[in-house]
């Protein structure tokens, strides 16, 4: 006769299920070790090619824009009032957040937390129309800083929340406030050096331009917690075409009849492509468990 307590006792065995399913956790893991690995890794070569790379000054050729006609009594006036639709996209953007709610009254957000990044960027969107409008009515490096300021914090809020929704929720919280100071100081840092005599714009072009690398790669390498995630994509393609109309801002002036310069061009595209990020978060939903495991965007 076997023992009560031997009775009560079912051995177990683990099953090959089991085992299988652990192995493929700790793939998926290491694998995603890997790719915050590698996001890390280009972050730090930005900042340390950012140090070592001659200093760069802002040319002061960079103010003199294609169009300087004025209107209604204000000086480079197309410039000045094309920056009203960063101010437009900015207040839809914050409305949006502050609701927090689909059309079809479901949370637009999976954590709440995302909504302070994206609030963040539609933030510095708006203010960009009062900095960059405060700018172009008399422009000059000094003015330039309150231009680049609000840009720089909205791109560190677009930077927040991709990884909110592509890494963690609670790595884009994390990262907000440091990144924002940390683009805000890029800005500020500028001026100091232009004001000491050893001007030196490479920070700030490693906030702008380096987050958009960091943007690519995050978005190459980590699915989407929600739909439409390639949208960032065409948002980002956007503000290419917008640094490019920048670029050819006395071409595009020439082309146009002396009637829309490239640098106006830019504010329009550029306050497209934030558009095109609010138009997202209205359409996307959360991607189910499945999805998201296998990859998709």
């Amino acid at each position: 006769m076997s023992s009560g307590g031997s009775r009560g006792r079912v051995a177990v065995a683990p099953s090959e299920d089991s085992g299988r399913g652990l192995e493929a956790k700790t793939s998926i893991g290491s694998r995603r070790d890997v790719r915050v690995a590698i996001i890390c890794a280009v972050t730090v070569v930005i900042a340390v090619v950012t140090s070592l790379v001659p200093r760069f000054a802002q040319p002061e050729a960079y103010h003199h824009f294609a169009d300087r006609e004025p209107a209604l009594g204000i000086s480079n006036f197309f410039n000045v009032a094309s920056n009203l639709g960063f101010l437009v996209v900015g207040l839809m953007g914050l409305y949006f957040v502050v609701r927090g709610t689909l059309s079809d009254g479901r949370p637009a957000f999976i954590d709440a937390s995302e909504r302070w990044s994206w609030g963040v960027v539609f933030a510095g969107t708006a203010a960009t129309c009062l900095g960059s409008g405060f700018y172009h009515l008399a422009p000059d490096s000094p003015r330039l800083a309150w231009d680049r300021l609000p840009m720089a914090v909205a791109f560190m809020g677009i930077v927040a929340a991709v990884v909110s929704e592509r890494v963690s929720a609670t790595a884009g919280r994390r990262m907000l406030v440091p990144l924002v100071l940390g683009g805000s100081a890029s800005v500020w840092y500028w001026r100091w050096s232009a004001s000491r005599g050893v001007e030196n714009l490479n920070p700030y072009g490693a906030v702008q331009y380096g987050s958009l690398l960091v943007l690519l790669l995050l978005i190459a390498l980590f699915p989407s917690r929600y739909t439409r995630g390639r949208d960032t994509l065409v948002a980002l393609a956007w503000y290419g075409l917008a640094k490019a109309a920048e670029y050819f801002d006395q071409a595009i002036f020439v082309a146009t009849g002396d009637r829309v310069s490239g640098h106006t061009l830019k504010h329009l595209l550029a306050a497209l492509a934030i558009f095109w990020l609010l138009r997202m978060l209205a359409l996307r939903r959360p991607v189910s468990a499945t999805a998201n495991a296998i990859g998709g965007t």
